[in-house]
């Protein structure tokens, strides 16, 4: 008994921990069905387009009370393009894997109404792997007490720019946990398929349960498990939310770091979302907070607000944690917190651009760690393409509230750089507790333009703009 002692108090710990995570409670299916009674063969070579959706048809019409869990048997299960429902439990067993295949056509979708057109290139987009229209209390899980060596994908959204492996739009009440994403095609291989104007024959997605034992288990009842889901997907985008009330929570993400647009979690036009206890190390952006780009997102009107992250690790060759450069409906209340990165291109980015509109607001960063990072902290209004010739030059974005406090960096190239837009500054912008060290004794200033604000405690000494002591004002209330 004494020996379990330690475990038990870090268990303890463990739980008062504070978290988001009830912003979408678990809940059980009355009803559970299998894929292999729709004819469903898990062998790898058997197309199971058909089986799949004859059972979410089955699900959505039938709408059994308290909704149905559809169980998918151990073995690799090969499909093409299928649409979930509301009320309804994905559920793999250990060693289960859901394939796509590659001898498939993905169907064109019409583009996001927030976006106006593909992101990469104009007109209709590719359906996702696993997607939803309208669709609301959707549980993707699987066998919390297994290991699998595939990757894993999940992405709750209205659809995706790029290929995403599960996309919903218009959707509501999700939890993802205990997720890994891996194996993204490398930035050579993906302008070869670039070129091709993305050939989706090319695109490979699996999804598995994660099977991982919680090391706190003994200390924790049963009900306090959390079910988990595994995922693979083998193209450009991870995981985009474009929903309301989300948990994001136990996923990992990985992808090449030379793999093009391999941002790991999106949250775009999105609400209530929880994004906790996360590792990602990508080829692009670790988290970005999005809301449209430009004349679309500003019609579409619908910010992302609520966010937070917590407890990230990760490393990229761009940004930890993003807000931008598409805000155009609007970014405001975000948290992020405890969060750990290494070899990592930007520290914290916020980044927009005129064209945008929109807004960014009320932001807090507390306490971040750096480790071999090319530059702190970024925040610039010059960032970011545009869908086409026909966005607004006089829509010029607001910046304001934006808290940055207790961030430590080692063998950081530059600490940080702060750019607002000549007839709209950044304002409000406080730095507490802001430490940056380069790798050489002598670390590289800090450079600004068009901002107001204030620092205490911030080494290497800020820009002037902020260089001044804080004794009242937002700023003094904010730290």
């Amino acid at each position: 008994m004494a020996a379990l002692l330690p475990l038990l108090l870090q268990c303890s710990v463990a739980v008062t921990e504070a978290s988001c995570s009830d912003v979408v409670p678990m809940k059980q299916r009355r009803e559970v069905i299998s894929i292999t009674d729709f004819g469903a063969v898990g062998d790898g070579k058997t197309l199971n387009t058909w089986p799949f959706k004859k059972a979410i048809y089955r699900i959505q019409h039938l709408r059994r009370r308290g909704g149905t869990l559809l169980y998918v048997p151990p073995g690799v299960w090969l499909t093409g393009s299928i649409s979930l429902t509301s009320h309804m439990t994905l559920y793999l067993a250990r060693g289960a894997v859901i394939k796509a295949t590659q001898a498939w056509r993905w169907p064109l979708v019409d583009p996001l109404p927030s976006y106006g057109r593909g992101r990469e290139l104009p007109g209709r987009r590719y359906m996702s792997f696993i997607q939803g229209d309208g669709i609301s209390d959707v549980i993707i899980t699987g066998d919390l007490l297994s290991h699998s060596s595939s990757g894993l994908a999940v992405a709750f959204c209205r659809g995706s720019m790029r290929h995403t492996v599960v996309s919903m739009s218009d959707s509501t009440k999700g939890t993802v946990s205990w997720a890994t994403l891996a194996e993204a095609p490398r930035r050579s291989e993906w302008n070869n398929r670039w070129s091709r104007r993305g050939v989706v024959e090319h695109v490979e997605a699996e999804i598995s349960p994660f099977h991982k034992t919680k090391s706190c288990g003994v200390a924790l009842p049963s009900s306090s498990f959390r079910p988990s889901v595994d995922l693979a997907f083998k193209e450009d985008d991870d995981l985009h939310l474009c929903c309301s009330n989300v948990v994001i929570k136990y996923v990992t993400v990985f992808a090449p770091h030379d793999s093009p647009n391999t941002d790991g979690i999106d949250p775009d036009s999105s609400s209530n979302v929880c994004i906790e206890d996360t590792h990602i190390s990508t080829g692009d952006d670790l988290v970005a907070i999005k809301s449209g780009w430009d004349e679309y997102g500003i019609a579409y009107g619908r910010p992302s607000s609520g966010i937070t992250i917590r407890r990230l690790t990760g490393s990229s060759p761009f940004s930890g944690v993003a807000i931008g450069s598409e805000t155009s409906g609007g970014v405001e209340n975000v948290l992020v917190e405890n969060v750990d990165l290494y070899d990592t291109g930007i520290g914290i980015h916020i980044k927009t651009n005129v064209g945008r509109g929109g807004f960014i607001r009320n932001i807090t960063v507390v306490n971040v760690s750096m480790n071999k990072v090319r530059k702190g902290i970024r925040i610039a209004g010059d960032v970011g393409d545009h869908p086409d010739e026909y966005f607004d030059r006089r829509a010029i974005p607001t910046v304001d509230g934006i808290t940055i406090k207790n961030v430590r960096g080692v063998d950081v190239q530059q600490p940080g750089s702060i750019q607002g837009i000549k007839n709209s500054p950044f304002t409000r912008i406080c730095l507490s507790n802001v430490k940056l060290w380069g790798a050489a004794k002598r670390s590289a200033p800090w450079k600004c333009v068009d901002v107001s604000g204030a620092a205490l405690g911030v080494q290497p000494w800020p820009c002037s703009p902020l260089a001044r002591t804080i004794s009242s004002g937002y700023c003094s209330t904010a730290f």
